[in-house]
């Protein structure tokens, strides 16, 4: 497909979804609230040249407030290690979001929760001392692993099958699209 055509595509989309948008409960104000964020990254899928697409999508309480897809910069040659760096952007988010929350006197009740499909990267991030293996990495993104280990952030296995964040990273078929579009909270507004 040539750009053209992509361009078009996606123009359409957004033509057809103008309508749809994200709604909060009333009742989330009610009680303290939980961060949560879900990382995935489709490790070379990238014919061309081999670089990953990593995306992230935060919940606040049960409606999501942020969500953002991006091809890495490098190469990378292990699935863990993509999933760690793609993991390291949504932590500096959360960090500055839960700072945010404490400053408008929203009470956080829980540490963030970060969850991730490789079990390996969650590895890394706990267990420092054990992967010798990993000083090829930049020093920038260990700075997840230093979160982990202070308690600010909790580093989860989530299941490949149910990562919502494929909806951003990985070409879908219509229903699998519209399935994950509704569970993170995408809405027609107009039904409300």
């Amino acid at each position: 497909m040539t750009h053209m055509n992509a361009e078009k595509r996606v123009l359409k989309y957004v033509q057809g979804t103008s309508e749809f948008g994200v709604l909060f409960s009333r009742s989330e104000t009610k009680f303290e609230l939980e961060i949560t964020v879900y990382s995935d990254v489709d490790w070379c899928d990238d014919k061309s040249d081999k670089k990953s697409t990593s995306g992230n999508i935060f919940f606040l309480g049960n409606t999501h407030v942020s969500w953002s897809s991006t091809k890495e910069h490098v190469v990378n040659l292990s699935s863990c290690k993509s999933e760690y760096i793609a993991a390291y952007k949504p932590s500096c988010q959360g960090v500055w979001l839960e700072s945010l929350m404490k400053g408008l006197k929203v009470g956080i009740g829980k540490k963030m929760k970060l969850l991730v499909d490789n079990k390996s990267a969650i590895s890394l991030a706990n267990h420092p001392t054990s992967h010798g293996r990993s000083k090829h990495i930049k020093t920038k993104f260990h700075f997840i692993r230093e979160q982990v280990t202070s308690g600010r952030v909790e580093i989860e296995y989530y299941k490949s099958e149910e990562q919502l964040v494929d909806l951003l990273t990985e070409a879908l078929k219509r229903d699998r699209f519209n399935d994950l579009r509704k569970l993170i909270g995408v809405v027609n507004v107009k039904d409300f």
